[in-house]
């Protein structure tokens, strides 16, 4: 896993696969279209009592919940978005971009209360989300209002509700990084980000029944009361809010960078499931990048043959003086690193030759699972490379780099998939 150069922000920009990318089914493509379209956005903070929820809209809690939230609010101060690029920019790719508040809010934030439901869109009006790069994340960040912030509500103890205060006072800040996949397109021109708090995964394994109730009648889960009970909370906590990823710092400035375990378990799949999106080209270029650069040029299309199957053509015009000069690609290749992984794909050109296949990252271009040289016949060949990812990412790049001759490429059945539990 990396987040490097992380650091607490929150920007946004929504563009699902299927809709930045060209799809081109038999259809010739003289290049791929390379950024967002421009969005306005609105965001909603809401408790869900289910355990897993597709809406935005509050689940109504059961009879017998371990623990209901009758008061909840935090102080929302920072939107980022995280993006890979296909032009220069002068950005910590790894940091994001923070698109709200802008330079002249620069100490805004927003008091937001989970329990009632709010709903932010005024403030949001003036962003322009768009943007020139591919969105990956987008990133919120909250902090408490204060040492004295808490969470309030009910408590099921030896099966009778108590009241109970939760002190927040171990977080100073946190961001909560969402996988593009989880924010919903509303038009055209409208996205939503749906902030969503869980209790069920906060309360989780808690054994409420050995909490000890104050003679106020009130259960007090802070440092000094009921402290291992609240140690536990606090690990839980920020992971109910079900973001892909989240990063925090705490009271005495330690900072924690983690997935949300079962969230990334859904990311990455299952063992031999292929994280090539449309590996096939049944869908055309959906989810693909046929990118020109340094004097290169290209132009594609997708191709059946009899069979059923379809194929990539991949016409380089003009070379270039770079082997990368030009490169098929895929983006959000997801991979577990020390786990055995195999890359399979068919390729042949009309000359033979080499070229340079590779998995890499997008924000930094370091080479996180393989870079190998291949020799491409006249006649279809099967690529199949094994390797073991250095890190853990949902966003790894694959690349052919195809550039420096005059020829013409044929790509089909582009895999990886993992090789290990």
């Amino acid at each position: 896993m990396r987040f490097v150069g992380f650091r607490f922000g929150f920007l946004f920009v929504v563009a699902c696969a299927a809709m930045v990318f060209v799809a081109c089914s038999d259809k010739k493509v003289s290049g791929i279209e390379i950024g967002n379209p421009s969005l306005a956005f609105t965001a909603d903070f809401s408790v869900d009592y289910a355990q897993v929820s597709n809406g935005s809209l509050a689940k109504a809690a059961s009879d017998n919940e371990p623990l209901l939230l009758d008061s909840f609010a935090l102080d929302f101060y920072q939107v980022r978005s995280y993006s890979s690029y296909y032009v220069a920019v002068n950005i910590d790719m790894s940091s994001g971009v923070q698109i709200w508040p802008d330079d002249d809010m620069s100490d805004s934030s927003l008091r937001v209360s989970f329990t009632d439901a709010s709903v932010v869109d005024d403030a949001f009006k003036g962003i322009d989300l768009e943007d020139v790069g591919y969105l990956k994340e987008m990133g919120v960040l909250f902090r408490p209002h204060d040492d004295k912030d808490y969470v309030v509500g009910r408590l099921m103890v030896k099966g009778k509700y108590v009241p109970f205060r939760y002190s927040l006072s171990w977080f100073k800040n946190f961001e909560l990084r969402y996988h593009f996949s989880q924010i919903e397109r509303v038009s055209d021109s409208l996205a939503n980000l749906s902030v969503v708090f869980y209790p069920r995964y906060f309360a989780d394994g808690v054994d409420f029944d050995q909490v000890m109730v104050a003679e106020d009648g009130v259960a007090y889960l802070d440092e000094s009361r009921n402290a291992d009970i609240w140690a536990k909370l606090n690990q839980q906590f920020i992971p109910s809010f079900r973001s892909l990823r989240y990063g925090f710092s705490n009271a005495q400035g330690e900072s924690t960078e983690a997935y949300v375990l079962d969230i990334w378990e859904g990311i990455i799949g299952s063992m031999s499931d292929n994280t090539i999106s449309n590996g096939d080209f049944s869908k055309g270029f959906e989810n693909w990048i046929l990118f020109n650069q340094f004097e290169g040029e290209s132009k594609a299309s997708v191709e059946k043959e009899s069979s059923g199957e379809h194929y990539a053509k991949i016409q380089v015009t003009q070379g270039g003086s770079k082997s990368y000069s030009v490169q098929l690609i895929q983006e959000n290749v997801a991979l577990l690193a020390g786990k055995k992984y195999k890359c399979v794909f068919t390729i042949w050109s009309d000359k033979a030759g080499q070229i340079t296949a590779r998995i890499g990252a997008y924000d930094d271009y370091v080479t996180v699972g393989f870079q190998k040289h291949v020799e491409v016949g006249t006649s279809g060949k099967s690529v199949e490379i094994e390797f073991t990812p250095k890190e853990s990412t949902p966003f790894a790049r694959f690349e052919l780099n195809l550039g420096k001759q005059v020829r013409t490429f044929y790509v089909k059945a582009v895999k990886v998939y993992r090789l290990q539990e």
